[in-house]
């Protein structure tokens, strides 16, 4: 991800202006609209997007092929957000979509550009339904942070994931020294602290040289979109490598490895650990699709589905949501990109 014209973290600033300025909130649109680090979830005869944009971008469709532009989470960035990033302009990364306790909880991350100057916060409603009188997103404020210098890891790319025994989890992370999980709290908004409990569970190769404040680039570190999805007694992780947010120009690619334990060690097909580099191919570019990256997984009324954008060849590398049923091949995911 790193070049003279581009940050070594997410570069998706351009891209959120592309949203705001080429989205007609009131016309319904095809699976063309332009969307990065996109997830999904389905609320009675309607399925929603959650994406990186301006004050958070949501879609609806009745169908995951015909989409309509929503009201965005928020308005304006909560007050604790300044605090964190002084130059934040309500341009939010990579949201986490779910369910629990009768309620939705939205994550999402704020970040600086090539710094892991970054928090990740969540808000819950009670509806989905922009209509409804109890639509109202309540922010909670900050669950986890990274400060430059300090920590040799990065809190974007949030998701959240429940054990056997029901205990929730958040996993996250952009290159640096990789993927990390913590436990959180009953409440799902703070982290368990007694005792905190954190674990790497993926990262890649970093020159040992590179500065703490050094994201890394496309050949040190380049991991991140975790997302764990439990499948037939196992814990599958998956997460993107190489470039992202370049149009044509990405490299960004979705591997998987597994775990009978959601801490890990997660190890690919080969059985290499992802904590050393392992990870299986599941989807890559093509002639159609420069790129492909920034996945989530999802059962919905019984079928597997992985949701991911990709950067489209034919229409100037423009980054579009890509929704594929995912096959299982001996215990192992794949999706066709024909």
């Amino acid at each position: 991800m790193r070049s003279i014209q581009f940050s070594p973290v997410k570069i998706v600033f351009l891209f959120s202006i592309f949203l705001l300025l080429n989205t007609n909130p009131a016309k319904a649109q095809t699976a063309d609209i332009r969307v990065h680090d996109p997830v999904m979830i389905k609320r009675d005869s309607t399925y929603y997007i959650f994406c990186t944009g301006w004050g958070i971008t949501v879609y609806s469709s009745p169908d995951m092929k015909h989409w309509k532009r929503q009201k965005k989470v928020f308005d304006n960035p909560p007050d604790w957000v300044q605090d964190i990033v002084p130059d934040f302009r309500n341009s939010y990364w990579a949201p986490d979509i779910s369910y629990h306790n009768d309620q939705y909880y939205l994550y999402y991350a704020v970040s600086s550009f090539g710094k892991n100057n970054s928090a990740i916060g969540v808000a819950t409603n009670k509806t989905l339904d922009s209509d409804d009188p109890n639509y109202n997103w309540v922010d909670h404020g900050p669950v986890v942070r990274s400060v430059p210098g300090r920590d040799m890891w990065n809190a974007i790319d949030p998701n959240l994931a429940f054990d056997d025994n029901g205990t929730p989890w958040l996993i996250f992370g952009s290159y640096w020294l990789g993927i990390k999980i913590v436990k959180l709290q009953d409440n799902l908004t703070k982290i368990a602290k007694h005792p905190q409990t954190w674990h790497t569970i993926a990262a890649r190769q970093r020159y040992w040289k590179l500065d703490e404040h050094d994201a890394g680039d496309r050949i040190n570190g380049d991991i991140e979109a975790p997302f764990i999805f439990k499948k037939n007694g196992y814990y599958y992780l998956f997460a993107s490598w190489d470039r992202c947010c370049a149009g044509k120009n990405s490299t960004y690619k979705i591997v998987v490895g597994r775990s009978k334990n959601i801490t890990g060690p997660y190890r690919d097909r080969t059985d290499k650990k992802m904590i050393y580099g392992g990870g299986t191919l599941v989807a890559k570019g093509n002639e159609k699709w420069a790129a492909v990256g920034h996945e989530a997984a999802y059962t919905i009324d019984g079928t597997d589905y992985l949701i991911f954008h990709g950067y489209d060849n034919s229409d100037k590398g423009k980054p579009k949501p890509i929704i594929k049923k995912i096959q299982w091949n001996d215990g192992w995911p794949t999706v066709s990109m024909n």
